[in-house]
């Protein structure tokens, strides 16, 4: 097998996961409508280049912190199909990697659409 072919083979698997990932998690699907969101409101309030930097860095860390926990699961129940406490553990604290991860997106988004979206508001003090 060429070299070329396993380059290609394995951007086919690539994308194959990301697929999986998308149509087996609910979460992921979540993470995709935040994405839309998030890229739509950016888009309309004309963030900087700075500021679409950590927009995209935040999306995509969210986004592989989701691959990495999917990924872990499926590895935690082929290893340990009956339940086991570690195994409950390992699922857990790799959820927990997501949650801080999106958490952490969550705050740098209210960071940078906060004072933009606020003049639109018309709040009176």
């Amino acid at each position: 097998m060429s070299i070329f072919k396993k380059r290609i083979d394995s951007f086919r698997f690539a994308f194959k996961g990301l697929a999986d990932l998308f149509i087996s998690q609910p979460n992921a699907r979540i993470h995709g409508v935040a994405t839309v969101i998030a890229l739509i409101l950016g888009g309309i309030l004309g963030l900087s280049k700075i500021e679409w930097c950590l927009i995209i860095l935040c999306i995509f860390s969210v986004l592989a912190a989701e691959a990495f926990n999917t990924a872990l699961e499926y590895l935690t129940d082929l290893v340990s199909p009956e339940y086991h406490m570690l195994a409950g553990k390992t699922k857990d604290v790799a959820a927990a990697g997501v949650l801080i991860t999106a958490i952490g997106a969550f705050i740098i988004g209210i960071i940078i659409y906060a004072p933009k979206i606020l003049p639109y508001l018309n709040i009176d003090k």
